[in-house]
């Protein structure tokens, strides 16, 4: 029932002459009436035109711009890269504002997209269906299974989703469920310490496992981050939630990595023109590695032929400077929010 209206709608967009060159969560902040302009109109069309015939969206391509004109076997949907979530809220504002049907049919063919690709444990692949490769292992890597429990919630307790049906309400609070108690079996524990999560883990065994080639099993000081955010942001957090936040804390604050910078200077024989290097300098910020090894906690950098180094600097030009190896992910969680949760939690 949703393709064809959505192939209906491409004679609309296709005589629309507005380039909007921006994703669909920048346009989510804009007054209500906005969505009943022509504006959201061509922009919501160009959003369906991308919609694959699984009911998800491809990343890595704008969905906005312009419509989609290619083959649709080539769509290719996924969670991965904030893909889905966002074209999933541009639909439900400017159905609300319009209450065009086709919209809220297209609304209803992604979320179902979503509560499918779910496994029976609770955790998401990258996309769904999953395949054999290292897709198919739950995916924490680049938030992609934070962000679709944080929409998930956002359905059950918004009022902007009060159009969905009761039947989806239950399921996606049940599916918020069973993804935390999944997030919570996927806690790292080493030497009887939970610590923190791997980028993606085994959807069978929960066990850490490896990405690409240079995204080995390992401790993420990235994507726990947004792992413990989402666990804070639940207002009655069970003992084992409490617990979790508490170990990956204590994690972040022992494996920052103080004495360090990471610069970027200028390198004009390289591809780039730039090059990062890491010098000493005790004034410096902390920092956190992207990965740390479940061996020895230190910090660990990979090249595409899956060899762990000790440094930045042991790993080729175009890894070194094509990943974010370094950050200041935790800083705000550990200096902010997680004393501001802890208070929280005393008035309660």
């Amino acid at each position: 029932m949703v393709r064809p209206l959505i192939l209906f709608s491409l004679t609309f967009i296709l005589t629309s002459h507005h380039a909007c060159h921006a994703e669909p969560g920048s346009f989510l902040k804009k007054e209500n009436r906005w969505f009943t302009g022509e504006e959201a109109l061509t922009i919501a069309h160009n959003i369906l035109s991308f919609q694959s015939d699984l009911g998800g969206w491809p990343k890595n391509i704008s969905t906005t711009e312009r419509p989609y004109k290619g083959d649709r076997k080539n769509l290719k949907p996924t969670y991965d890269n904030g893909a889905t979530t966002d074209e999933l809220r541009f639909l439900a504002r400017i159905f609300n504002a319009t209450k065009k049907p086709i919209f809220k049919a297209a609304f209803d063919h992604g979320l179902s997209y979503i509560l499918k690709g779910q496994y029976s444990n609770g955790g998401w692949p990258q996309f769904h269906p999953p395949g054999k490769g290292y897709h198919r292992h739950i995916t924490f890597n680049d938030n992609a299974m934070v962000r679709i429990l944080e929409f998930l919630r956002e359905i059950h307790t918004k009022e902007i989703y009060q159009f969905v049906s009761k039947a989806h309400q239950t399921q996606t609070k049940n599916a918020f469920e069973k993804g935390i108690d999944c997030i919570l079996k996927c806690q790292i524990q080493l030497n009887g310490r939970r610590t923190a999560w791997c980028a993606q883990h085994d959807e069978k065994d929960f066990q850490p496992q490896s990405g690409r080639s240079y995204e080995l099993i390992s401790l993420s000081g990235s994507e726990s981050v947004g792992i413990v955010r989402l666990l804070m942001s639940i207002k009655s957090p069970s003992s084992e939630m409490i617990n979790a936040i508490e170990s990956a804390i204590d994690w972040f604050e022992s494996s920052q990595l103080i004495g360090i910078r990471l610069l970027t200077l200028n390198a004009p024989k390289t591809p780039r023109g730039r090059d990062k290097i890491v010098v000493n300098d005790k004034n410096a910020p902390p920092l956190w590695a992207r990965f740390y090894s479940l061996k020895s906690s230190r910090p660990m950098f990979v090249d595409r032929d899956g060899i762990p180094k000790d440094h930045l600097a042991d790993i080729g030009y175009e890894r070194r400077n094509g990943y974010a190896w370094y950050g200041t992910w935790p800083q705000r969680l550990i200096e902010h929010e997680y004393p501001a949760w802890k208070k929280r939690r005393q008035k309660n």
